[in-house]
């Protein structure tokens, strides 16, 4: 089955062609033919034969620094399930670290995080730790930080995109149910899961009700919903930044590490680095006039 490259980029420079078919020509393969997705930020080319994508997306990483790159089968392109991260991928930033912020705590906090998100600690021991030095806070400050959310470049466009156009999409996050509500309402997400925490009196306990939503929950959550969908792994896109979201994203059939940390960026060949969530869009073979939604 033929193999098609695409290439992003803010803007893509001049004479990549000629780039992508040098590195092409070293792997023994020749474009057949190229597309424009977006004028000057993304285009495809199409190749006469297969050959080893992640060696092939590697060694154009290294030759054009400021691209982002896939190397994906013409086959099954177009997903018809999107399930997403949302802390530091539909959004910038992690929720938590904002709450904590509101208490004093966002340093001691925000290097838990880290850690977590790089693969260092337990998830859910790291979790537990966070949500117990939110004890105290004011509900309402969830509400808050819901509404004052930065949304990640491209954001709305991929979730109306691939809703447009008949895929279910699901927000799921290690993060906290009232904060995933507004954002799947915002974003235009079919469902959301995420955790709850606990609130007595309006004010949080500092426990989060258990199980927690990890990366097995993640995963499940993928199989569940291609099956509810009546689709395979195969026709899922799963989307991420964390070492949480390596289970699912190994498991799609298009996964993404979205400016992620490294744990995830080195298990993970589909990458975006530099540009925005559009390019999970290009990478299916969406061209502009087939995209919706805001640039958010």
């Amino acid at each position: 089955m033929p193999q098609v490259i695409v290439m992003v980029g803010d803007p893509l420079p001049g004479g990549i062609e000629d780039v992508a078919a040098e590195v092409a020509g070293a792997f023994g393969l020749s474009p057949v033919s190229g597309r424009m997705l977006s004028p000057d930020r993304a285009m495809e080319l199409t190749l006469d034969e297969d050959g080893d994508a992640g060696e092939i997306a590697d060694t154009l990483r290294q030759a054009l620094p400021e691209i982002d790159v896939a190397v994906l089968s013409t086959e099954g392109r177009r997903k018809k399930v999107l399930l997403a991260d949302m802390d530091a991928t539909m959004v910038v930033g992690e929720t938590i670290d904002e709450l904590a912020a509101a208490l004093g705590k966002e340093a001691q906090v925000s290097a838990i995080t880290e850690r977590a998100m790089r693969g260092e600690i337990d998830f859910e021991a790291a979790l537990d730790e966070r949500v117990a030095m939110l004890a105290g806070l004011d509900a309402s400050e969830i509400d808050r930080v819901a509404e004052g959310l930065t949304y990640s470049p491209g954001a709305e466009m991929l979730v109306q995109t691939m809703a447009a156009h008949g895929a279910r999409c699901v927000l799921v996050s290690g993060g906290f149910d009232r904060v995933t509500g507004v954002v799947r309402a915002r974003l235009g997400f079919h469902s959301d899961r995420a955790n709850h925490l606990e609130v007595n009196d309006a004010r949080l306990t500092g426990t989060a009700r258990k199980p927690v939503v990890d990366a097995g929950t993640k995963l499940a959550t993928l199989r569940e919903t291609a099956m509810a969908a009546g689709v395979t792994l195969a026709d899922c896109l799963a989307i991420g930044d964390g070492a949480n979201d390596q289970p699912m994203i190994a498991a799609a059939g298009l996964g993404i590490a979205y400016r992620a940390k490294p744990a995830l960026r080195a298990a993970t060949e589909v990458q975006i680095n530099h540009t925005d969530l559009r390019a999970a869009l290009w990478f299916q073979g969406y061209a502009d006039d087939e995209i919706v939604g805001g640039m958010t």
